[in-house]
């Protein structure tokens, strides 16, 4: 059933075709003016449809191409297998190999890219495992020169507390982010902010301002809220025609098997409560089943899982 959902999770995140509308291009959008991104109901996989000169893929004869937007983000999420694993699904693998198809102005991936999560977990296992995915899928992005956004989920470096206060999982925290910052690793974004990069950090393309957090776990520390905050109402995030923002652990459970306490962040509402000066703001998600959900704070919400 994984690769059934991951080609769903594919074919949504190819139809999240950003279009920035020519007026919204000149000033802030209106709070009530919606905006405009291609709905995954409309589309019809029978059909192949793009202003852009397509590129030549076998296999890629059937497969639709929506018409492009200002911007094209190819969106992805849960690619992990089984604890400690090296080994990807032969459909993650093609998957990689058919993005260039869509030609994504860049790849999004809301979480899981390894299958950690494990106490029992060794340096060199878990090497080994930001080693596969770097195999399987950083390294193909970076051949086809696809910037790669993303946030961190529970099985990359989670965020999981133990009594005294401190990670559980400290061992594969850092070596996620000794994995990350590699120059050889370099995602190809433009940051804003990369001090904690890759927990916390901010990017933009084209007027869009891009903000991960660290949601591989249910809470999110008060001092790292004042910082999103903060980051959201500054000059760089205010002038942005839209605001994304990339987290694992959705704010709200909306799928029944997917709504424990661990399954989505603790307290959505104070979480809400820092975006409400934010006009729009697009929220992508992991971890749980495909939905929008519009809310009084003024943003979209997508998430997907496996």
């Amino acid at each position: 059933m994984r690769w059934r959902r991951f080609f769903l999770l594919l074919t949504m995140g190819l139809v999240l075709s950003v279009c920035l509308a020519c007026d919204q291009l000149t000033g802030t959008p209106d709070a009530n003016t919606p905006v405009p991104v291609e709905s995954p109901a409309a589309v019809q996989p029978s059909v192949t449809e793009s202003s852009a000169s397509p590129v030549t893929i076998a296999g890629t004869e059937s497969l639709y191409n929506p018409p492009r937007g200002d911007v094209r983000l190819m969106v992805i999420s849960d690619l992990n297998s089984a604890y400690g694993s090296t080994e990807y699904d032969p459909e993650v693998d093609e998957a990689v190999r058919l993005i260039p198809f869509w030609q994504p102005d860049m790849v999004v991936c809301s979480g899981d890219m390894v299958a950690g999560q494990d106490i029992s977990l060794t340096v060199e296992q878990i090497r080994a495992m930001w080693e596969a995915f770097d195999q399987h899928v950083a390294a193909p992005l970076r051949a086809a020169k696809l910037p790669y956004g993303f946030t961190i989920g529970n099985h990359d470096a989670s965020s999981a507390l133990g009594v005294g206060g401190t990670f559980l999982f400290q061992q594969e925290r850092d070596l996620a982010k000794e994995y990350w910052n590699k120059p050889t690793h370099d995602p190809g974004v433009k940051f804003v902010d990369r001090n904690e990069f890759p927990f916390y950090y901010t990017f933009e393309y084209k007027d869009i301002f891009f903000l991960a957090w660290d949601g591989s776990s249910n809470r999110i520390p008060q001092e790292k809220l004042a910082w999103v905050e903060q980051t959201l109402a500054s000059p760089e995030a205010q002038q942005a025609k839209m605001r994304i923002l990339l987290g694992h652990l959705p704010l709200y459970a909306v799928a029944i098997g997917r709504n424990e306490p661990a399954e989505m962040m603790e307290t959505p509402i104070s979480y809400e409560k820092c975006l409400k000066n934010i006009t729009f703001i697009l929220i992508l998600a992991g971890t749980t089943t495909p939905t929008i959900q519009p809310t009084k704070a003024r943003f979209s919400y997508y998430t997907w899982a496996f």
